[in-house]
């Protein structure tokens, strides 16, 4: 997966609930419970990074090698892509 990641915010409804972010998909109403990490990834979207940036970022945040968690980006990028929360350009 490459190029810049953007969210699909027609998509979706999101809202933030303590330390946890709670995301609705309008198109088929699952919900998506995004903690720790996962909401650490979803923060980093943001139009201007790609895969390989966020997985850079959040190495340097955890203070981890990048290929530590580069599967487990990828995964939930690739989650949130295939449920069209995500776009890649």
């Amino acid at each position: 997966m490459t190029g810049i990641l953007n969210k699909c915010p027609d998509r979706f409804v999101e809202t933030e609930i303590d330390d946890e972010i709670v995301v609705m998909d309008l198109e088929s109403g699952n919900f998506f419970s995004l903690k720790d990490t996962a909401l650490d990834i979803w923060r980093l979207v943001d139009g201007t990074r790609s895969p390989a940036d966020i997985a850079a970022e959040l190495a340097n945040d955890y203070d981890v090698a990048e290929s530590e968690l580069a599967d487990d980006v990828a995964a939930f990028l690739d989650e949130a892509l295939t449920a069209g929360l995500l776009e890649a350009r």
